[in-house]
C-alpha cells in the first residue's frame, strides 16, 4: 500500500490559488505596518495643537487639571472675548498682518529681480558674487543683529515698522531659490523676446514672472510665515507698547497672565489660526514650486 498519495486535483488548484494570497499578504505587511507606525506619529504630533484648541474653548481652570482634558466640560468663548475687547489682540494682529504683508511684498519683487539677474545676465563676477552670498547663509542671523540694529539706530529707524521691513527686504535663500528655478527657463525664449523688441523689463514683468509663479508663492508663504512668527526681532526694535506684534503681545500675556492657561491657548491660536489657512489655500503652489525648484547647473 502506497503510503504517500497523490493529491487530488481540487487540493492543487485550492494550493495554488494560496501561495499568490501568502506572497501579496507578506509583501503587503511592512507597507501596513509602516503606515501604522506613520498614522501614530501624525497623532502624536496633532495631540497638542488638538489640546491647544480645546483647552482654548474651556472654563478658566480646566485646562491646568491632571489628567488633562482633551474636551472642554462647557464650550466657552470668554477667552476670546477678553482677548479682543479688553488686551486689545486685534491691534497686534493688524500690526503683524501689515508687518507680514509688506515684508512678504518687498521680499518678493526684489528677490525675484536679482534670482533673475544671476541665472539670466551674465555680468562680470556673477560666480563670485553668487558664491561669496551662499558662504554668508553659514552665518547665524543672530550675529548680525547688532550691526543692523545699530545702522537703524542711526537711520533713525527704531521703533517704525520700515524698520522691520528693510531687513527683510532681501533675503540670500530667497536670491538663491529663485535663481535656480529660473535657470530651467530656456534661454531661448528670453531670446525671442528681445527679438520681438521687448525689453528686460517687460521680459521680467509678462515672462519671467508668470512662468515663476509656483517659486513665488512658494517663497511668500516662507516669507510670511517667517516675518508673522518672528519674535525676537520685533522685539528689540520696537518699544512702543501699541506697536507689538502678535508673539511679542502673546509673550507679554504669558507674563501678565501666568496663571490663565486658557487665555494663552486663545491667544495662540489667534496667532496659527492665519498660517495654516494661507498654506491650505496655497498648498497645491507650494509643493509644485519645491519640486520644480531643485538644484540645476
Amino acid at each position: 500500500m502506497n503510503l504517500l498519495k497523490s493529491k487530488s486535483p481540487r487540493t492543487v488548484l485550492r494550493d495554488s490559488a494560496r501561495r499568490p494570497r501568502a506572497r501579496r499578504l507578506r509583501k503587503s505587511l511592512p507597507v501596513v505596518l509602516l503606515h501604522l507606525v506613520m498614522l501614530i506619529g501624525l497623532l502624536l504630533t496633532l495631540l497638542p495643537f488638538w489640546w491647544m484648541v480645546m483647552a482654548s474653548f474651556m472654563p478658566g481652570g480646566e485646562a491646568s487639571t491632571f489628567p488633562p482634558r482633551f474636551w472642554p466640560s462647557q464650550w466657552s468663548l470668554q477667552h476670546y472675548q477678553t482677548l479682543y475687547e479688553r488686551l486689545q489682540i486685534g491691534r497686534y494682529f493688524l500690526n503683524s498682518l501689515i508687518l507680514a504683508g509688506g515684508v512678504t511684498l518687498v521680499s518678493l519683487l526684489v528677490n525675484s529681480m536679482a534670482g533673475y539677474a544671476f541665472a539670466k545676465f551674465a555680468f562680470k563676477g556673477r560666480k563670485a558674487i553668487f558664491t561669496s552670498l551662499l558662504a554668508s547663509l553659514v552665518i547665524p542671523g543672530q550675529v548680525t543683529m547688532l550691526p543692523v540694529f545699530l545702522l537703524l539706530k542711526q537711520m533713525g529707524l527704531l521703533n517704525t515698522y520700515f524698520g522691520i521691513i528693510l531687513p527683510g527686504m532681501a533675503s540670500i535663500f530667497g536670491i538663491f531659490l529663485i535663481r535656480q528655478y529660473l535657470q530651467g527657463i530656456p534661454d531661448s525664449l528670453i531670446e525671442a523676446a528681445r527679438i520681438d523688441g521687448a525689453g528686460d523689463l517687460k521680459i521680467y514683468w509678462k515672462i519671467i514672472v508668470p512662468l515663476a509663479m509656483p517659486i513665488l508663492v512658494t517663497l511668500a508663504l516662507f516669507t510670511f510665515m517667517g516675518t508673522w512668527n518672528d519674535f525676537l526681532w520685533p522685539l528689540i526694535v520696537l518699544n512702543r507698547q501699541e506697536m507689538y506684534t502678535l508673539p511679542v503681545a502673546i509673550a507679554n500675556l504669558m507674563g501678565e497672565h501666568a496663571p490663565d492657561p486658557e487665555l494663552m491657548m486663545a491667544g495662540a491660536v489667534i496667532t496659527i489660526l492665519p498660517i495654516l489657512i494661507l498654506f491650505m489655500v496655497l498648498q497645491k503652489y507650494y509643493i509644485q514650486g519645491i519640486l520644480m525648484g531643485g538644484l540645476k547647473e
